[in-house]
Formats: structure tokens, sequence, C-alpha cells
């Protein structure tokens, strides 16, 4: 007995990811040690504060039974307290916080809450893939805004036609970048929420990678900004912050009709988090022991990048130096596609990496590095890649 599987299901992009997976799985059961820089799941433990935390209140029956549909009250003030201390930016938790089994729910569900079918929002490429499966989910239509290099990865305002401006109801955007480790500004963002006013289009800001800025700059927060809350929302994950990327933990803040609207879809959807997770979140957020994890998780990457940076500069392969994020974004050498040189990668020097056309049209001619393993493994993926003399 068959049965087919929805209309909806057949138009889903394809999910880049799990073709990268199926590839380097393949190499790996033929016995190749494959450096594997494709990933972007953090490789260390959840800080240990967090897992005893954890254990703490999976043990206390009191957690044991259903959530508020909308999440515990303490979460909802603990998340809106981090952004008052390490941003400036109030919210009031019942009105303005919304939970999340992880970001990646709340960016795909948006649609669905917010837009009617035929709608267009924006999205940034190259970009998370995700994104584009919130339109598919939504029946809805999306219109690329490009990330360029001359723009330090930073859409140019003033390059979107007027008429995609006036009909866009959302735009879609992720600082640090994913997949090209830029930052934005505050002059951009300062321009951007102009921008959001004039159009009436609301702004979606994906802060996945909040923590991790480089260089002793901090990632500035969209909601750092005077006017944000008018115009749009912030994501903020515990994935990559605290290592917690299978836990499935996150939160948004911001505008109150976009948080109303999320909050309503998911009381329809599920019934928050495991309360022992919530529980967790909270002393994630305010343990005395959160500033010491986390500049110990940030010092570990911007070590992995200075060392695969220095090391691809040796063999003649240029990268954008990124400023934030656990990736690197690199050029493809003259006569490859993206695809055709990860592929090359794989086969010869047995590195897996993504492809940038994975993340949009704009991300031909690169590929996505992750910087997820020790320095001495990152430099021992650039001298094998260095033996193919393609730089």
């Amino acid at each position: 007995m068959e049965f087919a599987q929805s209309h909806l299901l057949d138009t889903l992009p394809k999910q880049f990811f799990a073709n990268l997976v199926a590839k380097v799985n393949q190499k790996i059961s033929e016995g190749v040690d494959v450096i594997n820089l494709g990933q972007g799941n953090p490789d260390k433990p959840t800080p240990d504060y967090i897992v005893k935390s954890t254990q703490k209140w999976v043990a206390d029956p009191k957690t044991h039974k259903y959530s508020p549909f909308q999440g515990l009250p303490a979460f909802k003030k603990a998340a809106a307290d981090f952004y008052a201390e390490k941003y400036g930016a109030h919210f009031d938790p019942e009105s303005e916080v919304a939970i999340f089994g992880g970001s990646k729910i709340g960016l795909v569900e948006l649609p669905w809450a917010l837009m009617n079918p035929g709608d267009t929002y924006l999205l940034p490429d190259p970009g998370y893939p995700d994104y584009f499966s919130g339109a598919a989910l939504g029946d809805v239509k999306f219109t690329t805004v490009p990330l360029l290099e001359e723009n330090n990865y930073l859409p140019d305002l003033k390059a979107i036609p007027e008429a995609v401006a006036r009909k866009a109801k959302f735009f879609y955007l992720n600082y640090p970048n994913n997949p090209t480790g830029a930052v934005a500004t505050r002059e951009f963002y300062e321009e951007l929420i102009a921008w959001a006013k004039k159009y009436h289009v609301g702004i979606i800001s994906d802060f996945a990678y909040g923590a991790i800025g480089f260089d002793g700059k901090a990632p500035l927060s969209f909601m750092q900004v005077p006017g944000a809350k008018d115009v749009g929302i912030e994501f903020y994950t515990f994935s990559k912050t605290f290592n917690m990327a299978g836990w499935r933990v996150a939160f948004a803040v911001g505008n109150a009709d976009i948080i109303g609207a999320l909050n309503l879809i998911q009381d329809h959807l599920f019934v928050s988090l495991f309360p022992a997770l919530q529980y967790a979140a909270i002393d994630a957020l305010k343990d005395p022991a959160r500033d010491e994890a986390v500049a110990q998780i940030v010092h570990r990457y911007e070590e992995r990048r200075n060392a695969f940076v220095n090391a691809a500069k040796k063999i003649g392969w240029q990268a954008f130096v990124p400023r934030g994020t656990f990736y690197a974004w690199m050029p493809v050498p003259k006569g490859y596609t993206s695809e055709q040189f990860a592929d090359l990668l794989l086969e010869k020097a047995g590195v897996a990496v993504a492809p940038g056309n994975g993340f949009g049209k704009h991300g031909e001619g690169y590929v996505r590095i992750g910087l997820l393993m020790a320095p001495e493994r990152l430099e021992e993926a650039v001298a094998r890649i260095g033996k193919l003399n393609l730089f």
C-alpha cells in the first residue's frame, strides 16, 4: 500500500546539507580520512554549568508536566533581562518575547503567521538555505537581494527597485552572516530602519551568531539601534552561543505584532519546550559562569580562524576574513564552479567543504569553510589542498 506525499512537500527545496552529508559519508565508508569542513555543528560540548543545571531540572518532578503554551514566564523574563544587560534593549516579557524549539522553527513558520499566499518577502543571497523552505511552506513568493564582497556582504538598499521594496512584507537578514562571516555596522542598521519605515517592511534579524565576534569586537544586535523594535524582531539561539545545537532552544524579541502572531501559531503547533530545558536556559543566561564560558568558545573560534586564514594565505588562497561566526568564505579557483571545486577537494584531497551555490545564486564562485576542528587539523586540510596546485 503506497501513499503519495502532498503537493506542498513536492514544492520544498532540495535539502542542501543532506546531499553534502551523503557525499562525505560515502568517502568515509571507502576508508578515506575526510576532514569535514562543510558542517555547521559546534564540535565542543555544552558548558558544564549548563549540563549540570539541566540534570538538576530534569530530575525535578515539577518540570515533567506541560509547559504553558507560550513558554515559562520566568524564561521570557530572563530573555528580556539578557537583552537589557547585553544590548541596552528593553522588552515586555509577555508581549515582546517568544520562545522556540530552535530559531529555525520561528524563521520557517513566520510566513504562516504573518503572510498570505502570494505575498512577497526579501531574502539575502547568499543566505541560510532554510529561509527558502519557509517560502514554500507558506505559499509565498520571495525576491533575493544580493550580498556582494565589494559591499562587505551588506545589501545595497538603494539598489533594491522601488517596486520590489513596496511589494515586500518582510526582509530577512543574518549578521554575523552565515555563510560569509561578515558583520553589520550601526550605520547600515540605521539606514535599514529608515528604509523599512519608508516602505513598511518588517525586518527579521537572525542573530544566530550573536555572541561570536572577533578582534575584540562584539557583534552588533539589530535591537541596539533606536527604532529597531518599531520595524522588526530578532531571533537569538542558544545553539552557537552556548554550544547547545542539539538542545533546540531559542527566543525572539521585538515588535509586539510580529511576536504575537508567532506566539499564536505556536499555540496550535506546540506546547512550548520541555520545562526542564527552559529552566536550564534561564541558568544559561543568568549564571555567573556564563561570560567566561562564552569567552572561551569565542576565543577558540578566533584561534581557528587565524590558523586557517594564515595557512590559506601561504598557498595563495585569499579569504574574506570573517569578523564573526565560525565560517570562512573562500573563493573558488578559475575554471571551476563551486560544486566542481567542492567535489574535487573531496575526491583528491579528502577535504569536504560546502559549495557556495547551495546558499543562493550569488554564492556561486565560493565555498564555505566550517572552523569546527582543531587548528592543526585545519592547517592539515589547507596543506592537502595546497598539494593540488590550484592557486
